[in-house]
């Protein structure tokens, strides 16, 4: 079974990775966490013979901002991601949880009921196995980290839109063969 300390040890071969969390203080983000793909896709890029960073197109960050949920607001954050990460040389997103139920539905074309944490929305990614965030020091991984490992795609019965999962879940296929849809 996979261990936190084996996650930790293949998402920091991700020199991204590391240096967003090595400068995770100056980023200052309220209940933040980084969180997805830059995680799940280092683990399965490293599996595969990849380099760690092989493909990943952008780095997420989850905050909660519930003082200020507005686009204004959040594109202030982004701006200061932008200063402190921009060096990367990789695109950094950041999106305040508070306020994705606003836009979702307009985007993605299914409801979305409103978050009160970081947690809950990274609860709600399409895919069980890539429900994980990490912060120094600190791992969420609400369905643990032995479907990430295993290559197990289901869809996630709290966000239980098959189109938006089957699209996805093809997705990551075309990239990682060797993952299983269940």
């Amino acid at each position: 079974m996979p261990t936190p300390d084996r996650f930790f040890a293949n998402i920091l071969t991700n020199r991204h990775n590391r240096a967003i969390l090595e400068r995770w203080s100056s980023l200052a983000l309220p209940d933040g966490w980084l969180v997805a793909g830059c995680l799940f896709q280092t683990v399965w890029n490293l599996r595969s013979g990849h380099a760690p960073e092989a493909g990943i197109e952008d780095y997420d960050l989850f905050y909660f901002d519930a003082t200020d949920p507005t686009e204004a607001g959040e594109r202030q954050v982004q701006a200061h991601v932008n200063h402190t990460l921009g060096d990367l040389g990789v695109a950094v997103e950041a999106s305040n949880q508070a306020r994705v139920h606003l836009w979702y539905e307009t985007y993605f074309g299914q409801p979305y009921e409103a978050l009160r944490n970081s947690r809950e929305g990274i609860d709600r990614f399409l895919v069980p196995a890539t429900c994980v965030g990490v912060r120094p020091g600190e791992l969420y991984a609400p369905n643990g980290l032995e479907l990430m490992y295993e290559g197990v795609l289901g869809m996630n019965p709290l966000t239980p839109h098959r189109e938006l999962f089957l699209k996805k879940a093809e997705s990551y296929r075309s990239r990682w063969p060797w993952l299983r849809v269940v």
